[in-house]
């Protein structure tokens, strides 16, 4: 198995492996990531983001969210849908195996409402079973990345339970809408599920974390920052394109959901924001996933 994407940053001593999910995968899961650092202090912040389960092969630390709780990771933990660039910080060098859960993902491993879990993480282990805990010790256990890789693909599989075709659809409505205009417009999906905007919202506080207005917001953001990066594009002329309101509303939003404003993104991101928008690039990710 070859890794889809690998990046490393010299000065901050972190590296990013990816590897991408199977056709029968990628609306449940994005790519598996290995994230290393030999620093015994490292401290950094990730953008708003879907669910995160992380396996800590090595290493312990904390993660503050937006809106300022802190708490201690967990061996296996689960980070719910955040709403707000989360910051980290690891004590310890470490390595870490994670997996982006996407809202099928989430419904069909997790099934509690993903509202109930946003900007906070709980333990995996506690609340899912030990057998995340027996999958931990593998990955411990595995010197061989892309081995370590390959089996917790097919744990994660073993994990689904059978999900409706309606729900199947709807998300795939949802995940369109987000991810196909630069400015999502909430008319524009309740016309498209034929669900009044109190199902719609009910619906996507269940999958998604949040009410459809906060979901166009933060994925509006998250690509105008991806094509900041990737794309080097101005901008100014992402503010007009997105209906931002002026270019202070276009700053303030993209400080809250990736914790940089464009001009930091674009001259002097962190080492994880340098390296996560990167999963644009991959090709075998669900859409919105190469969004976010």
């Amino acid at each position: 198995m070859d890794h889809a994407f690998s990046g490393k940053d010299e000065g901050a001593q972190v590296e990013l492996n990816y590897w991408e999910p199977s056709e029968k995968l990628r609306y449940f899961f994005g790519s598996i990531y290995r994230f290393t650092t030999n620093t015994s202090r490292y401290k950094d912040m990730t953008r708003a983001d879907m669910p995160q389960l992380r396996f800590m092969v090595s290493g312990h630390g904390n993660y503050e969210f937006c809106n300022g709780e802190v708490q201690p990771t967990p061996e296996v933990c689960m980070v719910g849908p955040t709403m707000g660039a989360t910051r980290f910080l690891l004590q310890s060098p470490a390595i870490v195996y994670g997996v982006s859960v996407l809202p099928l993902g989430w419904l069909a491993m997790c099934g509690p409402d993903a509202s109930e879990a946003v900007d906070t993480l709980f333990d995996v282990g506690k609340r899912m079973g030990e057998r995340f805990h027996t999958e931990l010790e593998r990955l411990r256990a595995e010197a061989d990345a892309d081995e370590a890789v390959a089996g917790l693909w097919t744990f994660l599989e073993s994990e689904l339970k059978p999900v409706d075709d309606q729900m199947i659809r709807l998300v795939s409505a949802i995940d369109e809408w987000l991810s196909e205009s630069d400015s999502p417009q909430i008319e524009d999906i309740v016309a498209a599920t034929g669900l009044s905007a109190r199902q719609l919202a009910r619906y996507t506080n269940k999958l998604y974390g949040a009410p459809p207005k906060l979901l166009a917001r933060k994925y509006r953001a998250l690509r105008c920052a991806s094509q900041i990066v990737i794309d080097k594009k101005n901008w100014t002329e992402l503010c007009d394109e997105g209906n931002f309101y002026d270019q202070s509303h276009f700053i303030r939003e993209i400080k809250q959901f990736l914790g940089h404003t464009p001009h930091q993104l674009l001259h002097d991101p962190t080492a994880v924001a340098r390296l996560t928008v990167q999963r644009r690039a991959l090709t075998g990710l669900s859409k919105i996933n190469r969004i976010s």
